[in-house]
């Protein structure tokens, strides 16, 4: 009998894709190999879309960005090999950045996985670290269960990465047709302990300078009304790592911006003065806590769905865990409101706002930074989502572009990876396709992934990229030039970016001076097709930012 002959119920690789149906997946970026053929074809008769990229590292990007908008697992399929190692770097992203993604990979049969085997490798043992968990199928009678197990294990409790190979001859063979997907069995939120909860609001009220540091939990977790409603009754400030940003919008009178920036800013005034941290969702990948208790003198409430990992400056007075939202309201219930804002909280915010209105009115060419960032908020909405790329772009996007609704400004802070924005944009319209999505990268990210630009227009998948050009990796100049006083090997030269973008079948446009970059930007978000924007920056005011900083008075 041939393959096409068999009923795909009698296969194991249509019984993979009947499991991966039942887990509510819908699209699987990646590339297929010799070994995964079976898979492929058994997916050209399932409602699940299946997106060639021309890059595995940029396939697991585009899974994971779409896990982070969805909370439910993105999937990236590979062969296995170099496809099953090109494709780890977007698996380790996910992991440390808490974001769920199932990585599937081809392995060799049974019949020479004990042995030295052309292009085999033990991946199981070489994903280990960097998923939740990694395991290979060793027979077809195993799939409904270890997919059961790796799309739970992926979105609950702690999000992260997991790894199944599927070896060649499983994939290839038959499974016995009465093998079916297990049912979805959902993990309902846990209620805070009440004990903890009365605890947690004793040191609260003790408490003279409290303030709130909201991380990528509050965000995952749908917390931001309780945060918002928690901020208000208690009227004590609030703070967002860059995986917090949005989970409080930027505009409420309690925020007062986000801490992550490389050097001391105005945020981190408000710990400073502060006696109390009410970390809600936070985790310690996101950000050094020694940032914000460098004489780990601070009393701390951690607030999330798991206990706090260990840390010098990171010693928890007590400990909520469950609901993040369910968490904050009782807290709230048995507190008592505080008097007002530290007199550093109110100052710190009225300089980030006049830095972010400089920016508005700064005319010069190459763009100041600041204005690129005041453009780029002003082009997009207060739902729309902008990824934000490693790089000096991400300092400036991170600390100064207000964000008003969870995971619109998408950023890589647990592992800090360059290159996952541009690919990581098309995971985000696949999984929202009304919304409107910008990558803004810096030249540097922009080639390790600008091949994608054909997948975007092959699939008809809008994408816009702002590239921001400044023919340097940006960052490392900045850290030099600040430790050391002086820069080497950063520098570099790019091709012409708009011919390059035309090349694919894509628009590309130049920006020549400042008053060019805010209609551009409408002009290619309205588009449905593929835009690049080359927009040069002047990265001059690296220095000038970080001078200021350090002139100024932590008394304010």
């Amino acid at each position: 009998m041939s393959a096409t002959e068999r009923s795909d119920r009698a296969t194991a690789a249509g019984l993979l894709v009947r499991c991966l149906e039942n887990e509510g997946v819908s699209v699987i970026f990646g590339i297929p190999g010799e070994e995964n053929i079976h898979l492929i074809q058994a997916l050209e008769k399932s409602p699940i879309r299946y997106v060639l990229t021309r890059h595995e590292q940029a396939a697991s990007f585009m899974a994971e960005m779409y896990g982070r908008v969805t909370g439910s697992a993105g999937v990236v399929s590979a062969t296995l090999g170099p496809g099953a190692i090109n494709m780890q770097l977007g698996v380790a992203d996910a992991t440390t950045n808490s974001t769920p993604v199932v990585a599937l990979s081809a392995q060799v049969g049974h019949d020479r996985d004990y042995k030295e085997s052309h292009q085999f490798i033990d991946l199981v043992n070489l994903f280990r670290p960097i998923t939740q968990w990694s395991a290979s199928v060793p027979s077809a009678a195993a799939i409904p269960e270890m997919v059961r197990k790796a799309f739970k294990t992926a979105e609950t409790e702690r999000p992260g990465a997991v790894y199944l190979a599927v070896p060649e001859d499983v994939e290839s063979g038959d499974a016995d047709p009465v093998l079916a997907p297990l049912p979805r069995n959902v993990v309902r939120p846990d209620a805070p302990a009440p004990g903890q909860v009365r605890r947690a609001a004793a040191l609260l009220r003790e408490s003279r300078r409290p303030i709130v540091l909201a991380g990528h939990g509050a965000a995952r977790n749908g917390a931001g009304a309780a945060l918002v409603d928690f901020a208000h009754r208690m009227r004590i400030p609030v703070a967002t790592t860059f995986h917090g940003k949005g989970v409080i919008p930027d505009d409420d009178p309690h925020a007062i911006g986000t801490i992550g920036f490389m050097r001391r800013d105005y945020v981190n005034f408000g710990f400073d003065d502060a006696d109390l941290v009410i970390s809600v969702g936070y985790e310690l990948q996101e950000f050094d806590p020694a940032r914000i208790n460098p004489d780990a003198t601070k009393k701390i409430i951690h607030v999330h769905r798991f206990p706090a990992e260990v840390d010098a400056h990171y010693s928890v007075g007590v400990g909520i865990e469950g609901d993040i939202g369910a968490s904050l309201r009782a807290l709230a219930d048995a507190a008592e409101p505080h008097g007002g804002e530290p007199r550093p909280v109110a100052a710190s915010c009225a300089l980030l706002r006049e830095e972010f209105e400089r920016g508005q009115r700064d005319d010069r060419y190459p763009l100041a930074p600041q204005r690129i960032v005041a453009d780029t908020r002003a082009a997009l909405g207060r739902e729309d989502v902008v990824l934000v790329d490693t790089g000096a772009v991400k300092m400036w996007m991170a600390r100064l572009y207000p964000t008003y609704a969870p995971n619109t400004c998408l950023i890589s802070n647990g592992l800090s990876t360059m290159g996952f924005a541009l690919p990581g944009a098309l995971g985000v319209r696949l999984a929202r396709p009304e919304t409107t999505v910008l990558a803004a990268v810096g030249d540097g990210a922009f080639l390790m992934h600008a091949q994608e630009i054909e997948t975007a227009v092959r699939e008809n998948i809008p994408l816009t990229v702002l590239v921001w050009e400044d023919n340097a990796y940006g960052l490392i100049e900045w850290k030099m030039d600040l430790d050391l006083g002086t820069h080497s090997n950063v520098a570099f030269t790019n091709p012409d970016v708009v011919r390059f973008a035309e090349s694919f079948g894509a628009r590309g446009y130049r920006i020549r001076s400042a008053s060019e970059l805010l209609p551009t930007l409408r002009a290619a978000l309205a588009d449905d097709g593929v835009s690049i924007i080359s927009c040069s920056v002047d990265y001059s005011e690296n220095l000038r930012l970080t001078e200021r900083l350090g002139e100024l008075d932590a008394a304010l």
